[in-house]
């Protein structure tokens, strides 16, 4: 399929699918933490892995950069769109997003909507007002922790508590790929989420990958397609699309949903400040 790889927050409802660590407080940690060495490999699957974060710019080459600010845009195939000006620190995990425009997500909230995560607590404004109903917050402690996996997705599949299984060789039109099986531990016993990433013999990157969102029941596959922008110096799969496939990564014939990330910025000097109602 190209070297496009269409990924955020991605369900057909409102996906954007997580490792569902999602709603677990985040830890700072210092910079020299973030492991620089190769570790000792699980099996065939965790190696290709790593040498995939090697290729797009593993987690300390984000910690390096502090922080991020980008343009989110997401659109459904009957034209319904979110644009969200999105801001994240990478030490703790905070996120936040400006909607500008907002059709699918809290559509009924007419005007400006920002939503955050200030590393203990999720919270969101509407035209400056905090709002508490728990509906909305529900949402919000999907948006963001989702939001922030997808756009740090690749070098964090290197986190701890994550299951790596060698699948296979496939062809997809003329490239060859191994396919890796991703898996999470679950300590709490409820399904977690399944990715299957089509990893590029050649330029060992992945072009492609299947995915479930588990936090809205979706157990069959999704196709997630990717076209990647190096930002300095970081690889980054700013063009992203998706639909409903099978688990060989074969899609129907729907139209497909489109995220792009644009006007990306690293280094901004973002504090917890910007992260607090």
């Amino acid at each position: 399929m190209r070297k496009i790889l269409a990924i955020g927050m991605i369900s057909i409802f409102t996906l954007t699918s997580c490792k569902n660590e999602k709603k677990e407080v985040k830890q700072e940690i210092p910079t020299q933490e973030v492991n620089k060495t190769a570790p000792e490999f699980m099996n065939k699957g965790h190696e290709l892995v790593y040498r995939m974060t090697k290729e797009v710019g593993d987690y300390s080459k984000l910690m390096n950069r502090k922080d991020v600010v980008y343009t989110y845009t997401y659109q459904t195939p009957d034209g319904k769109t979110d644009v969200t000006t999105e801001k994240y620190m990478f030490n703790g995990e905070l996120s936040y997003g400006k909607y500008i425009k907002h059709e699918r997500s809290l559509a009924n909230l007419e005007g400006t909507i920002e939503q955050g995560y200030d590393g203990s607590e999720y919270w969101l404004k509407h035209e400056g007002k905090v709002l508490t109903d728990s509906m909305y917050l529900k949402r919000v402690a999907f948006n963001r922790p989702t939001n922030f996996y997808w756009f740090t997705m690749m070098p964090k599949l290197l986190d701890p508590g994550v299951i790596y299984e060698y699948v296979k060789e496939q062809t997809v039109g003329d490239l060859e790929y191994d396919v890796v099986k991703v898996t999470f531990e679950s300590p709490d016993g409820k399904p977690k989420d399944i990715y299957q990433l089509y990893i590029n013999k050649e330029t060992k990157l992945v072009d492609q990958f299947l995915f479930t969102v588990m936090d809205f029941g979706k157990s069959d596959p999704l196709l997630m397609e990717l076209q990647y922008e190096n930002i300095d110096g970081i690889l980054l799969p700013t063009k992203r699309k998706y639909k409903a496939s099978n688990w060989d990564a074969e899609v129907t014939d729907e139209p497909w949903i489109l995220v792009n990330w644009t006007d990306i910025s690293f280094n901004n000097g973002l504090t917890k400040a910007d992260f607090t109602k």
